[in-house]
């Protein structure tokens, strides 16, 4: 592929979606081909059947392909799943040169020592985003290099997943064809295409409702604050629907998409839905009132327990912008409401933004929100941080270098920190 067009692929439970982007000479990001394929080898966002994620990943990439008339061969890839976990770190250094101006040497062994930190042997750190520094301990300070100083300390938040949960997703990646170039935690992904700067800034919670995941993260001042992964999504609406009506899941599944209501508040109690029969018996008729029914307690169970994690992380009383809700579970009528009544906060659903032609209309949907995300973030990598806090000799962040090649680094600043991470995690499929 071109430097300029990039993948993004959003692996989830119950659909593989692949977002095939460029950008153009004036930076404008133009969508130029989209893939869908159901989902049968994840659960709970993690891969349990390699062959027919594999066969699910070639099914999306080859009408991404069709459809953009790209060759692909990289992809960046989403990761989620209820192993993830966040915690924040702090790290401290010393200003070693003569005039004790702090370089971009300084920063990158900062930001290696926040890393220090005890982790399991099955974990490995997915990402280090640096929140604050504190230069002699004068705190609030986005971008110390430059500086003068002694002492530099640094707020980080670290992102960790399963070594095997990451392996399976390199390996379904290789045993496609493609090779993966960046893999990054599907909340952070989805913000960067529903979220804007005024809302980070401010204070908001992303709550990214899947089918087997539901991905959080919380912003303030601009930054990421927390982040969490819950194993209670859509799909649990489906089972419901299923058991509670006795239908097949295909027919559960399309009831919850086309009459489905999250707040039964908002239903015509007299409006009918015609239930196909199992079996060779008769249809059936039920309102969509006992469709809510059975579809609310379980979006509420959802939402409280987000709600629960907003809570946790210290930054409920901080989101003047409230909640954005995106993904597939979104969808459902009335959930927005829902959200506004559960979490009692301003709430609003996310659309993929930051497009300017090609297939925008066909993306302008939340279950389009990580894939588009991703490929937001492979071609403005920068997006992760809100300052160029760990830039490399080409101007991009050292977060990327497994997209780009380090052909235009420095050697100066010798090996970045995320670039020994992507070369580890590249190096566990190699191990396999």
């Amino acid at each position: 592929m071109e430097e300029h067009i990039v993948v993004g692929m959003d692996i989830g439970t119950t659909k593989v979606c692949a977002v095939v982007a460029e950008a153009d000479a004036f930076n404008n990001i133009n969508v130029l081909g989209v893939g869908l394929a159901k989902s049968h080898g994840l659960h709970r966002g993690v891969v349990v059947n390699i062959d027919k994620t594999v066969a699910a990943v070639k099914a999306a990439i080859g009408e991404a392909e069709r459809t953009s008339g790209v060759s692909v061969q990289n992809v960046l890839v989403g990761i989620a799943g209820d192993h993830v976990q966040s915690f924040q770190s702090r790290g401290v250094v010393t200003i070693a040169s003569r005039d004790r101006e702090i370089t971009q040497r300084d920063v990158q062994r900062l930001i290696e020592d926040t890393t220090h930190v005890a982790m399991p042997a099955d974990r490995e750190i997915l990402h280090v985003i640096p929140q604050e520094f504190i230069v002699d301990g004068q705190d609030g300070v986005l971008d110390p290099v430059g500086m003068n100083g002694v002492r530099l300390e640094a707020n980080v938040h670290i992102i960790s997943g399963l070594v095997s949960a990451a392996k399976n997703i390199y390996r379904c990646i290789e045993k496609a064809g493609y090779q993966v170039a960046d893999i990054v935690l599907e909340p952070l992904a989805s913000s960067f295409s529903v979220l804007h700067d005024d809302e980070k800034e401010v204070g908001v919670a992303l709550i990214d409702i899947g089918g087997g995941t539901t991905d959080i993260a919380v912003f303030e001042d601009g930054t990421i604050r927390h982040t969490a992964v819950i194993a209670v999504a859509g799909s649990k609406v489906t089972d419901d629907i299923r058991k509670g009506l006795g239908v097949m899941r295909d027919q559960a599944e399309a009831l919850k998409c086309r009459f489905g209501t999250a707040l039964v508040d908002l239903v015509d109690e007299n409006e009918d839905i015609r239930i196909p029969g199992l079996g060779g018996r008769p249809e059936k008729s039920i309102s969509r009132g006992t469709l809510a029914q059975i579809i609310q307690p379980r979006m509420e169970e959802i939402l409280e327990i987000a709600a629960i994690e907003i809570k946790r992380s210290g930054y409920a009383r901080h989101l003047s912008a409230g909640v954005v809700l995106t993904g597939g579970g979104s969808l459902i009528r009335g959930t927005a409401e829902l959200g506004a009544e559960v979490l009692g906060m301003e709430t609003r659903v996310g659309l993929p933004t930051g497009l300017a032609g090609g297939l925008v209309e066909e993306v302008a949907d939340p279950k389009f929100a990580t894939g588009v995300g991703l490929a937001l973030y492979g071609l403005q990598p920068e997006i992760m941080c809100r300052t160029p806090l760990l830039q490399d000799g080409v101007g991009r962040p050292s977060s990327t270098i497994g997209l780009y090649g380090d052909g235009g680094l420095n050697p100066s600043n010798g090996m970045s920190l995320v670039h020994r991470i992507a070369g580890r995690m590249k190096g566990w499929f190699d191990e396999l």
